[in-house]
């Protein structure tokens, strides 16, 4: 494992403990003297389901979504709060995970999450103006027309990359820049795992090097927003606790999955992660109305 490797994976977990600390403080500060909040079975099971899925990059926040609207379990003003609350630390497994597991090229590595963290601290401004359907249909649609340039390129159709687990020069460099795009635009809810995905295969790198990426991206982000919510008070404790609970061994059995898929294999899942992001995408667009 590099250096660097070893400093992220430092900084991951100093982060998470921090989390915890504040989230406690928080809690307990907002709780009534004696009372204590668990989490409930149903909130629970959710969390080891969409954090499951989550680790092989379909991502959570959206299926979360749909079950809390489905079962009316947390109300729409206290979902995002939720999401972020409790899809942390489980981000944070999984990040951890495949940064150590991953032989990753260390510039590469921390060269993109760095571009995705300052394009989502930086970026939030300007692509913020943007109007969130119209972002939505694009992306939606360049998801489609990637998913269909890897699917022929599964088929042995057209040439594709190699297994490379890092980059140089332009490709790096470009790498770097989408990725900061990828960054921005989380913050308008467009996830950055199916994109990330499908950028580092067509760049010619291995599939499963997209983990430790975007993982290591999100990981970095989403405690920090959760504390936001947190300290607010604008999320559902019961749900978050669950979430975090039931996720983060959801996590452990996925990434187990994952470090064992045939290269192959992993290569068809990415088509299919991508494929159900395009679809689900431009279903959101369609569903909103078209103001920004």
């Amino acid at each position: 494992m590099s250096l660097a490797a070893q400093w992220l994976l430092g900084a991951l977990v100093a982060l998470a403990l921090i989390y915890i600390w504040r989230w406690y403080a928080f809690a307990r500060q907002a709780a009534p003297s004696g009372q204590r909040v668990l989490p409930g079975a149903q909130q629970t099971l959710l969390g080891f389901v969409t954090n499951f899925f989550d680790t092989l990059g379909v991502g959570s926040f959206a299926p979360t979504t749909s079950v809390f609207k489905l079962f009316r379990l947390v109300p729409d003003e206290n979902i995002p709060g939720t999401l972020n609350a409790g899809h942390a630390l489980p981000t944070v497994a999984q990040a951890l995970i495949f940064i150590a597991a991953v032989g990753i090229d260390a510039t590469t590595l921390v060269t993109m999450i760095a571009a995705a963290m300052a394009g989502a601290w930086l970026g939030a401004g300007a692509v913020s103006r943007l109007p969130r359907r119209a972002i939505q249909v694009g992306m939606g649609v360049a998801l489609l027309v990637a998913a269909g340039l890897f699917i022929a390129t599964n088929l042995s159709l057209i040439p594709g990359g190699g297994d490379a687990l890092g980059l140089s020069g332009t490709l790096l460099g470009v790498a770097i820049a989408i990725n900061f795009v990828l960054g921005a635009l989380m913050t308008l809810g467009v996830g950055l795992y199916a994109p990330c995905l499908i950028l580092v295969s067509l760049l010619g790198m291995n599939p499963i090097a997209a983990f430790p990426v975007m993982m290591g991206s999100c990981a970095f982000l989403m405690p920090v927003a959760g504390l936001r919510f947190i300290a607010r008070q604008r999320y559902d404790l019961r749900a978050a606790l669950g979430l975090a609970a039931g996720g983060i061994p959801g996590v452990l059995v996925a990434a187990f999955i994952v470090k064992k898929l045939p290269v192959e294999w992993l290569r068809w899942l990415v088509a299919i992660v991508v494929l159900y992001a395009a679809i689900t995408m431009l279903r959101a667009a369609r569903s909103k109305p078209t103001s920004g």
